[in-house]
């Protein structure tokens, strides 16, 4: 099809069209300021300016152009062929070839932005000859130079990359220079084997004068699920005599009849080993198998865990590294009874390796817990919530003779919650809230003393306020009567600024004395709890949570602040804990952490971060990087300073020193860094 402002056959039976001419042929689209179309040889003779659209990635750029009448041959001069608006091939001469093969003659290629003032570009490759196989999606290069500020860098007699349109190819990803004080500089280069469309292998060599690292990575997709496997073997300075390594694996799958099965493995050939290769700051690797089913009525979780602890000097036998889990809880509405009945089964057992009697024990709980809730919103505003409920605890204890084998328990509980909320409009369309709340709660536990191993850190906060009972599991639960108290406050305003509290305590007829003294709930008078929220529309939010004893002494505290716009990103929080035996801690903690980063200019960014122990007047960790982007390479540098000290694990420097060249099968984001080509 042909469409031009004039179109006319001259006296030798030859077609001609001119101005804004236009010519579609498949998904090609042509435009020239002429064509001349000889019907005999079939040939057509355009033009310029010429410009070719294949599809929606490939941009062809011409004076004048020789081709056939499907336009999947033929011979153009003074061309360019660009790829996704982004990576330009510029040559004297192009030649296609049965709509397939793309020859360009003394080619220069680059993503750069090219200046008409004949300054070079920051990068470009230099070809004598370059072949674009629009099937396979690859360019091949002949006797090619890699330039940088028109300065020949490297050469190479063949190259294949692919090109940009290919989102997966074999071949080399990007190299990155790492430097450490402990294993001194080295350059990791991984290669990418695409094996098909729904699986890759990653192999990434990784060498220094101090270790000779082979890193893998497998990733595979499924029609109903995924795995990754990620691995490396290393032989290092560090530790001559031994293999060293670690390997991850995730995966998950969805089952037939909405159940997930997923599995996460993690293990390591030393404590140090993660540490010393700057890839977490676990002290425990977790591996689990999970298989789990929720709807809107049913919930269903199973597990099997192991944990691997990293931490020198702790005795892994006695920690509790093999775990089971079973839970099942059915929600059912009865029509009698009206509110929602809530059925549930919760199993957990865990063991240890040692044998040893209490230091050694191995427990196996089993829960079964039945209850009613209702509520009931009265004309005033008032809003009333009942449950009331009956649970059975089995334990089967081994290798604690301070226990007997076997105990049970049965604990039946009843609490009633009262809401109030109120809300008030003021000028300029603030609305307050307030709701005052209260709770009267009683529990009665039946039954001899369960070890505690799962409820040794209990947290007070908001969310448990109204709970029968503050422990995260139920090898313990709360006993008597207990009276909870609150205020919930907000203030929200059409200009995006809202702030948020809360305020409660718990008073208790008995002291319950598994409660820790920072845990806020021990005695029979709880701290008070205080929690807050402030949201200002200018990306500012800060969050805090605090309790504080009848002395106004802090038990416990935590600040985190957020603050972002368009150049600025900043975060950081502040924790403090005091001194309790009971949770394993004998001197307080207060840390700061702090992570930001600053836009300097649309194409330099810097970072930095840093975590610091204030009670011991000493950095755990620091970092400061420097990102330079444009529209055709990013260079990133980093340098991270962790200064944790143990048997296993000594203080060490990072360096990390990338470059990206953009546009070949790199993600650039969709941010536009372009230069300009002014004298500034």
């Amino acid at each position: 099809m042909l469409v031009a402002d004039r179109v006319f056959i001259s006296r030798d039976r030859t077609l001609v069209a001119e101005g804004n001419v236009e010519a579609f042929q498949g998904d090609t689209r042509l435009r020239a300021q002429r064509i001349t179309f000889d019907r005999g040889s079939g040939k057509l003779s355009i033009e310029g300016p010429i410009r070719i659209d294949q599809g929606d990635t490939i941009t062809v750029l011409a004076d004048a152009a020789e081709m056939d009448r499907d336009l999947s041959n033929g011979l153009l001069r003074g061309a360019r062929m660009v790829f996704d608006q982004q990576v330009q091939l510029a040559a004297l001469q192009m030649v296609r070839v049965g709509g397939r093969y793309t020859q360009l003659y003394k080619t220069t290629v680059t993503s750069c932005h090219v200046c008409e003032d004949g300054r070079p570009p920051l990068w470009q490759i230099r070809a004598s000859s370059v072949i674009h196989d629009q099937q396979e999606q690859q360019l091949y290069f002949e006797n090619a130079q890699l330039r940088v500020l028109d300065v020949p860098v490297f050469y190479f007699p063949a190259l294949r990359l692919p090109d940009p349109s290919l989102e997966r190819a074999t071949g080399f990803l990007v190299p990155t220079i790492r430097t450490t004080s402990q294993l001194s500089t080295g350059i990791k280069v991984p290669y990418f084997f695409r094996i098909g469309d729904h699986k890759d292998l990653t192999v990434t060599p990784y060498l220094s004068s101090q270790t000779k690292t082979l890193g893998l990575r497998y990733r595979q997709a499924f029609r109903r699920g995924k795995i990754e496997l990620e691995g490396a073997f290393t032989r290092d300075e560090l530790i001559p005599s031994d293999n060293r390594g670690y390997f991850f694996g995730t995966g998950s799958f969805d089952l037939p009849n909405r159940y997930k099965l997923s599995f996460d493995v993690k293990t390591a050939s030393d404590n140090a080993y993660l540490s010393d290769y700057g890839l977490t700051d676990y002290d425990r690797l977790k591996s689990a198998l999970e298989l789990t089913r929720t709807t809107r009525d049913t919930s269903f979780h199973s597990a099997v865990i192991h944990y691997d602890s990293l931490i020198d000097g702790e005795d892994e036998s006695l920690l509790p590294t093999r775990i089971a889990e079973f839970a099942f809880e059915q929600r059912l509405f009865p029509e009698n009874l009206g509110g929602e009945l809530r059925l549930g089964v919760d199993m957990r057992g865990y063991r240890r390796t040692s044998e040893a009697n209490i230091v050694g024990r191995d427990v196996t709980r089993t829960t079964v817990e039945a209850q009613w809730r209702r509520n009931w919103i009265f004309n005033s505003g008032l809003r009333a919530d009942w449950l009331m409920g009956v649970s059975a605890d089995w334990f089967k204890i081994g290798d604690d003779t301070t226990y007997p084998d076997t105990i049970s328990r049965s604990t039946p509980e009843a609490a009633l919650s009262l809401r109030y909320p109120m809300t008030r409009s003021g000028a300029g369309g603030v609305t307050h809230f307030l709701e005052p709340l209260v709770q009267l709660g009683w529990s009665d536990v039946n039954g001899d003393a369960a070890p505690i191993d799962e409820s040794r850190f209990v947290e007070f906060d908001q969310g448990n306020l109204l709970s029968l009972s503050r422990f995260p599991s139920s090898d313990t639960r709360e006993d008597g009567t207990a009276l909870a108290v609150g205020m919930n406050w907000a203030r929200y305003a059409t200009s995006g600024w809202q702030a948020s509290a809360t305020v409660g305590q718990v008073f208790r007829g008995l002291a319950d004395p598994n409660f820790s003294t920072t845990s806020g709930l021990s005695g029979t008078t709880s701290d008070f709890l205080l929690a807050g929220q402030l949201l200002i529309g200018q990306g500012l939010s800060l969050t805090g949570r605090g309790l504080l004893d009848n002395s106004f002494n802090i038990s416990k505290a935590e600040l985190r602040g957020n603050w972002s716009n368009k150049r600025t990103s900043l975060s950081g929080s502040y924790l403090w804990l005091g001194i309790d035996a009971a949770e394993a801690r004998t001197a307080e903690v207060s840390e700061f952490w702090f992570d930001g980063s600053y836009q300097v200019n649309p194409n330099w960014t810097a970072s930095a971060n840093l975590r610091y122990d204030i009670a011991d007047d000493t950095a755990s960790s620091a970092g400061v990087g420097l990102i330079y982007q444009n529209e055709c390479v990013t260079v990133d540098l980093s340098i991270d300073r962790d200064y944790t000290s143990s048997t296993s694990v000594e203080p060490s420097t990072d360096f990390g020193f990338t470059i990206t060249l953009s546009g070949f099968a790199v993600e650039s984001g969709t941010v536009k860094y372009r230069r300009s080509c002014g004298k500034s």
